[in-house]
């Protein structure tokens, strides 16, 4: 994600902004379904009054994913580094699950001016702007800050008798739909890695056998059954059964070696440059003022320099990835061109 290198597929331009009406019907169609989830979240309450002056007196975190994924991991681990150093002390989570982020998305678009609300946000939901065309995008919003990014991991059985990324891209350009391969949804980015590995091996991406998992622990459980014969999932998410021997980790997809796992080749050093990872970030809601940008901006920089927030980046195996301004602006840009045109090699 963050490093774009000379292997990676040529990026396309974003295409162009729907129509007005399109844009119109979605959001009012995405702030409709998403009512009824804010409606039913403890503790959420409108607070206009937050909106303006010191915005860390209230402030809510909006997962767009379901209790216990990763944005919500990611959203509540904030919220309890906030709280612990007092720099936000009424700090909540609110999830609206759906669409790969868009339903949360949807509905935060509309929140013109609400400097007291963040959405949660990243790569997948990079993806599921592409691959649901939702009528709304990161224009929609405020960009905040990318804070910290996770890497993929390719597993198989702990008996499976490949051992390296090079065993398996032998077979695999043999019989390019012979093997099964598992993940997250549809066009995740679990999919996206097989997708640019699969690239950079010479196998055409819109071959691949994929059968998409809610995430690492269905994923461990298709492999031992013999379901599929390899996954791609967050290394966070099954750390602790590589460790156990349950699982074998063929090769992670990031730039150094995983700190605590050196057994764990890159798959780069394996000669795969695959760059795709997980990053996540906060974004703000249209229309709020540049003071209230620069606050919200503060504040998500005091939680991550914090020790808290250094403990809980080491216990989920993240990476500082820390950016703001016009070089995130840009990121984002580079990010999306690269996924929609992985997304278009997978035929999605």
């Amino acid at each position: 994600m963050t490093n774009q290198s000379d292997s990676d597929p040529a990026a396309e331009p974003r295409s162009g902004p729907p129509h007005p009406s399109r844009r119109m019907f979605g959001r009012i169609v995405y702030g409709a379904v998403a009512v009824a989830a804010i409606g039913t979240a403890t503790g959420f309450s409108i607070k206009s009054a937050a909106a303006k002056g010191d915005l860390s007196s209230n402030l809510t975190l909006i997962a767009p994913a379901g209790a216990g994924g990763g944005w919500d991991g990611f959203a509540r681990e904030t919220q309890q580094a906030m709280r612990a150093i007092k720099v936000a002390n009424n700090a909540q989570v609110v999830n609206i699950p759906g669409a790969g982020g868009t339903i949360g998305l949807g509905k935060f678009s509309t929140m013109e001016g609400r400097a007291d609300t963040l959405l949660a946000t990243g790569t997948a939901m990079v993806g599921g702007i592409a691959l649901n065309k939702s009528p709304v995008g990161f224009d929609d919003t405020t960009l905040l800050a990318r804070v910290a990014e996770d890497y993929d991991v390719l597993i198989a059985a702990a008996d499976s008798p490949y051992n390296t990324i090079d065993d398996v891209i032998g077979k695999w350009k043999k019989d390019p739909e012979g093997f099964v391969w598992t993940g997250g949804s549809a066009g995740s980015v679990d999919h996206l890695t097989i997708a640019q590995l699969a690239l950079l091996g010479g196998i055409p991406a819109s071959g691949i056998t994929y059968i998409p998992k809610s995430g690492g622990g269905e994923a461990i459980q298709t492999l031992l059954s013999g379901t599929t014969d390899f996954a791609s999932t967050g290394f966070n998410e099954v750390s602790d059964q590589i460790e156990a021997g349950r699982v074998k980790a063929l090769g992670v997809a990031s730039p150094q070696r995983i700190a605590g796992f050196d057994e764990v080749p890159t798959m780069t050093e394996q000669g795969y440059k695959v760059t795709l990872t997980n990053w996540r970030g906060f974004l703000g809601a249209p229309g709020i003022s540049e003071d209230e940008t620069a606050q919200l901006v503060d504040i998500l920089q005091q939680t991550r320099d914090s020790a808290e927030w250094a403990d809980a980046v080491d216990r989920n195996k993240w990476t500082d990835v820390w950016l703001t301004g016009d070089e995130l602006a840009e990121f984002v840009k580079e990010d999306t061109s690269r996924i929609e045109k992985l997304l278009k090699e997978l035929g999605l």
